[in-house]
């Protein structure tokens, strides 16, 4: 029966119990030291980011051989005794008495050499790059803030529902989109007026890879309460930044019967539950990136937990950003946008701590968001932290009939597209609110990485989809 490492690994009432006992342990060979009466061997399974270490002496069989075979990213598995480790860097190692090769490695050419590799040359070998200490303690760090996702939103008596990956509406209204089509693209089907008759395609209809569930959050919200989807979401804007990805996951509650506020409470609530989580669940790779990655990110995040977010419109946070003395790249003035400059200004600098900006000006955010009584703004709300910008976006749902009738001729937005997601707000219409959480770039920030290509398992982006 095969032992993982991270059973070993900690100063633990299961790691003691292992001592004196002989266990199987099966990864991938890190580093070998030979020595004049022994070799040290140390393994990794990718459960920890520290490695194991075993001590293997001639009296096992085939030595030798087995030696002179063993090097960096040789599959193995190892049978053999726990003991204490005489060792300050591990408290528990193992006396071997059986090493079977399973899987070969070829030293003179395998990549992944005993240096630092850049992230960029790692991204061309996307199948190997698990195996480095970095991409590794992500994935640990990202599955974390997946589990403690469904748990806070289970917790909280959320159901998870699933919500479709092909859509046929545009839930921005922004239109890049990424189309999907059985028509040969060479040769489609044209209609009397030259224009691609979709009426052929397989759902005889445009289609499209959603950019949000939201939508169809709403409608599960508005017989469920409070739901949530969790899952891929696509945009197909051509942008090579390092916040940006053409294909990534979002985490979308919807609640019914709740309003802004509800709203706010919500996000802060969560993202303080996930990180706790990690903090508390991936020490050894927390403080990986605190020493090598990202100096300080563990200080940021308790602050994240332990501070009350401030909440500030985005009318105050423009005046704040106009007085502030600093030579933006991009303008500030009210009715534009909010750049990622101004975020982390905001939050790093003016706040010095997260905030939620609420009330944006209706032209500048979605149809969906409900209008303020002032008919300038909507309750819209984006909630920003150091080092990232915005990380959550969400609003009050608008669900008022006739106001979402308008805001769709506002928009330009044909009616007859959204006549299901209208008759929400005919047939027993409820106040509900809800967001969206990048989940790639809350893993930025748990982690500190720099390029959001490097928290995602196989990175989509303008010219690449490897792998």
């Amino acid at each position: 029966m095969r032992t993982k490492i991270k059973s070993l690994k900690y100063q633990s009432a299961e790691a003691q119990s292992f001592i004196g006992h002989e266990v199987t342990l099966k990864g991938w060979v890190r580093t070998v030291r030979n020595q004049k009466t022994f070799t040290f061997i140390e393994i990794n399974d990718g459960s920890t980011l520290s490695n194991f270490q075993i001590i293997a002496t001639p009296d096992i069989p085939g030595y030798a051989n087995l030696i002179n075979q063993l090097s960096t990213g040789v599959s193995v598995a190892i049978k053999g005794t726990v003991v204490e480790s005489p060792g300050k860097e591990q408290s528990l190692e193992m006396h071997a008495t059986e090493v079977t090769i399973i899987g070969k490695c070829d030293p003179e050419v395998y990549p992944l050499q005993k240096k630092r590799h850049t992230f960029e040359f790692l991204r061309t070998i996307a199948h190997l790059r698990p195996r480095t200490n970095t991409i590794g303690a992500v994935t640990r760090v990202r599955n974390a803030l997946a589990f403690a996702t469904h748990q806070f939103f289970q917790s909280k008596g959320f159901l998870y529902i699933h919500t479709p990956v092909i859509t046929g509406s545009d839930c921005e209204g922004a239109g890049k989109m990424f189309q999907v089509t059985t028509l040969d693209p060479a040769n489609p089907p044209k209609t009397p007026q030259g224009k691609v008759d979709y009426t052929q395609d397989f759902f005889g209809k445009p289609a499209y890879l959603t950019v949000s569930g939201q939508l169809n959050g709403e409608i599960y919200a508005c017989a469920l309460s409070d739901v949530y989807t969790f899952g891929p979401t696509f945009r197909a804007e051509n942008s090579n930044t390092s916040r940006h990805l053409a294909e990534f996951w979002m985490i979308e509650p919807e609640m019914a019967f709740a309003d802004l506020n509800d709203n706010m409470d919500c996000a802060e609530a969560y993202l303080k539950y996930v990180l706790r989580y990690v903090l508390d669940n991936c020490q050894e790779d927390m403080e990986f990136f605190n020493k090598h990655v990202s100096p300080g990110v563990i200080e940021r995040l308790e602050h994240v937990i332990n501070t009350p977010f401030e909440r500030a419109s985005y009318t105050y946070a423009v005046r704040v950003l106009e007085k502030a003395n600093k030579s933006f790249e991009f303008p500030v003035k009210w009715g534009l946008d909010l750049q990622s400059e101004h975020e982390r200004f905001l939050a790093e600098e003016f706040f010095a701590k997260p905030v939620i900006l609420t009330d944006y000006p209706k032209q500048i955010k979605a149809f969906y968001m409900r209008t303020n009584e002032d008919n300038k703004t909507v309750a819209a709300m984006d909630v920003l932290v150091p080092k990232v910008g915005e990380i959550i976006g969400g609003s009050q749902r608008e669900e008022r009939l006739s106001h979402l009738e308008a805001k769709l001729r506002e928009f330009n937005l044909p009616a007859e597209e959204y006549w299901w997601y209208l008759e929400l707000r005919k047939y027993g219409s409820v106040p509900h609110a809800g967001f969206g959480a990048g989940f790639e770039r809350l893993v930025q920030f748990a982690t500190g990485m720099e390029n959001i290509r490097d928290v995602i398992p196989f990175p989509r982006y303008p010219g690449k989809a490897d792998f």
